[in-house]
């Protein structure tokens, strides 16, 4: 029997990574800010974010969440994984940096009007 070949957990959240950019990205198309500046810096950031948190993501699963120093006397220290903090402040910016996107696409964006009933019913009699 063939073993299957399983993708790479890099492979996979890089995968993800693009999923979220191209959602967020036809968002913004759709809503007609794709080109504006404070979108594209704002985009970039949350990307640059996410592609952080999957690096931390690495080393904690490569390193445990627990680390040991070792001091000149020789004795070890256990500690949890410097990464644990940097992580968690990530995770905090990369939420209020997509709150912002969705912001800026609600206050930038140019909004579908929906249908008045009646000017369809007055149109329609035409």
């Amino acid at each position: 029997m063939e073993r299957t070949e399983f993708p790479d957990k890099r492979d996979l959240a890089e995968a993800e990574r693009k999923r979220k950019a191209a959602q967020i990205l036809r968002q913004a198309k759709e809503a007609g800010v794709d080109s504006n500046g404070l979108f594209q810096t704002t985009f970039q950031r949350y990307c640059v974010q996410l592609k952080t948190l999957d690096e931390l993501e690495e080393a904690m699963s490569k390193d445990g969440v627990l680390v040991t120093k070792e001091y000149v006397r020789g004795s070890e220290n256990v500690y949890i994984h410097p990464a644990i903090q940097q992580y968690d402040r990530t995770t905090d910016s990369a939420n209020k940096t997509a709150n912002t996107i969705m912001k800026i696409i609600r206050t930038f964006g140019v909004q579908k009007e929906e249908a008045d009933p009646l000017m369809e019913m007055l149109t329609d009699g035409d």
